[in-house]
C-alpha cells in the first residue's frame, strides 16, 4: 500500500508510526492517508482534462465528512443512494449540483429534498419510480433531470453479492425494456430525460466488461436519437477494484488507462456514428478512491492454541469490518512491528471478540504476534465504517487521516452511553 510502510521497524502511515496512534486513539482505529486518497482521486480528474466529464465519487464506500470534504475541495461530484448521503454532501461543503442519485428504493421525502437542493441527475431504475418522481417534481413546480439506470446484463466476473449487471439482479432497468422506459419518462411533463447510465458490479479487476457495457450503451443511444430523444451525458458508473493482495489475482486495471479507453472508444463512436454530437461523460467510482487509502488498526488480545487451529483473538470484529463475514473477502494482515527475517509466525485465524461463529477477520494467516501486538487490516478504507455496526453493544471504531506527520481525528470513538441514548424503558 502507498504510503504505508515500515520505518526503523514500525510500520507507518505517511509520516506517523501506527503504534503511536494506536497509544493516542486506542484500538481498533481506521487510519487514512491523505496523499493516497487525493492521488486516487486525481488518477480520475488528470485523465479527464480537456474533456466534458465529471468523477463523481461513490460514497457508499467511506461516508467520512474529512473524506468528503477533502474530495469536494478537489472538485469531485457525489453519487449518493440516499436522502443522508444528500445531506452529508451538504454537510461537508460538498455541490449538490454535482450530486447523481442512484438507488432502487427511492421514497417521496428523498425524492422531495433532492429536487429542493437542485442535484444533477436522478438514476432511476424502474417505471413506478418515474411516476413517483414526476409527481414529486410536478407538486413542487420542478422537473426533475433524470437518466435510466440500464442492465446491459453483462458479466462483471466478480462476487455475486456485488454483481449489479446481470438479468438476475434487483438493479436497473432490463435492456430489452429500455427503450420503452424511455419513451415513458420523455412522455411525463414533470421528467427532463437527461442521460443513461449502467453499473455492472464492483471490485472489477479487469476493465474489458465495463468496455462491453459502454458498446451496449452506445447502441442504446443511438436508438434513442433515432427516436428524437438526445442525451446530455453518459454515465459509466464505477467499479474498478482494487488489490487486496491475494494471490494469484492479477493486478487492477489503472485508473487513468480505463478512462483513457473509455474516452477513445466515446471519440471513434462520435466520428463513426453520432456525427459529432458532444455528450458528458460521468464515472462513478468508490473503491477505487478510497479503498486502499486505510487500514484497520487493532489490537491482539489474546492467543489461543486449539486442537485443530490456532486463533489470534483481536479487538477489532466484524461489526467493525463485515468484509470478510459478509463477502468471505480476503483482507492482508500485517503487523505494526515488523518481523525479524525469517520469523513467519504459526499460522492463525485472526478472529474478534463477537458472540458469532462468523466473527473472523482472516483465516490460515502465517503471523509472527503475540498478545498485546498491533496488527493491521489492510486496503480497508472502503466499505469499512461504513459499514460498520453496533452489534454487541460495541461502538464504532475511530477515524483518523494523517497528512505527513500530522494526525487529524476525523470521528471519535462512539461511547457505550451514546449507543442506547435513543433508546427508553416502559413506563
Amino acid at each position: 500500500m502507498p504510503h504505508f510502510d515500515y520505518q526503523d521497524g514500525v510500520l507507518h502511515a505517511e509520516g506517523v508510526a501506527l503504534s503511536a496512534i494506536a497509544e493516542q486513539f486506542g484500538t481498533p482505529t481506521y487510519v487514512y492517508s491523505k496523499a493516497r486518497l487525493l492521488e486516487n482521486f486525481d488518477a480520475y480528474a488528470n485523465a479527464c482534462t480537456g474533456r466534458d466529464a465529471l468523477v463523481c465519487y461513490a460514497m457508499k464506500a467511506n461516508s467520512n465528512l474529512a473524506v468528503l470534504n477533502l474530495l469536494a475541495k478537489r472538485g469531485a461530484g457525489f453519487d449518493i443512494v440516499s436522502a443522508g448521503e444528500l445531506q452529508r454532501v451538504i454537510a461537508a461543503g460538498g455541490d449538490t449540483g454535482k450530486v447523481i442519485f442512484s438507488g432502487v428504493g427511492k421514497s417521496a421525502d428523498e425524492m422531495r429534498l433532492a429536487l429542493q437542493h437542485d442535484i444533477l441527475c436522478f438514476n432511476v431504475e424502474s417505471i413506478p419510480e418515474l411516476h413517483r418522481l414526476n409527481d414529486v417534481a410536478g407538486a413542487l413546480g420542478k422537473k426533475a433531470r433524470v437518466s435510466l439506470r440500464v442492465n446491459p446484463n453483462v458479466d462483471p466476473k466478480t462476487h455475486p453479492y456485488i454483481a449489479t449487471g446481470l438479468k438476475a439482479s434487483k438493479f436497473g432497468v432490463a435492456f430489452s425494456d429500455a427503450l420503452t422506459t424511455y419513451r415513458t419518462a420523455a412522455s411525463l411533463p414533470h421528467l427532463d430525460v437527461a442521460g443513461i447510465d449502467c453499473h455492472i458490479g464492483s471490485q472489477l479487476l479487469d476493465d474489458a466488461p465495463l468496455l462491453e457495457a459502454l458498446d451496449k450503451l452506445i447502441e442504446l443511444v443511438d436508438a434513442l436519437g433515432d427516436e428524437g430523444i438526445h442525451l446530455h451525458h453518459l454515465d459509466m458508473g464505477g467499479g474498478l477494484g482494487i488489490d487486496y493482495g491475494v494471490a494469484g489475482e492479477e493486478a487492477p486495471a489503472p485508473a487513468g488507462d480505463y478512462v483513457t479507453r473509455v474516452f477513445q472508444r466515446i471519440d471513434a463512436w462520435r466520428a463513426e456514428k453520432h456525427g459529432g454530437r458532444p455528450i458528458k461523460v460521468i464515472f462513478e467510482p468508490g473503491r477505487s478512491i478510497v479503498g486502499d487509502t486505510g487500514v484497520l488498526l487493532t489490537k491482539v488480545e489474546f492467543i489461543k492454541h486449539g486442537e485443530e487451529k490456532n486463533y489470534c483473538i483481536v479487538d477489532a470484529a466484524m461489526n467493525d469490518m463485515a468484509r470478510p463475514a459478509l463477502y468471505q473477502a480476503w483482507m492482508d494482515m500485517q503487523p505494526v512491528k515488523q518481523a525479524a527475517e525469517g520469523s513467519d509466525g504459526a499460522l492463525f485465524d485472526v478472529v474478534g471478540p463477537i458472540c458469532e461463529s462468523g466473527d473472523w477477520l482472516a483465516r490460515d494467516r502465517a503471523l509472527p504476534v503475540e498478545a498485546g501486538d498491533l496488527l493491521v487490516m489492510k486496503s480497508a478504507g472502503a466499505y469499512g465504517m461504513t459499514m460498520a455496526s453496533n452489534y454487541n453493544t460495541r461502538g464504532r471504531a475511530a477515524e483518523v487521516i494523517v497528512d505527513g506527520d500530522q494526525v487529524h481525528l476525523v470521528r471519535r470513538r462512539e461511547t457505550v452511553e451514546e449507543l442506547f441514548a435513543l433508546e427508553s424503558v416502559m413506563k
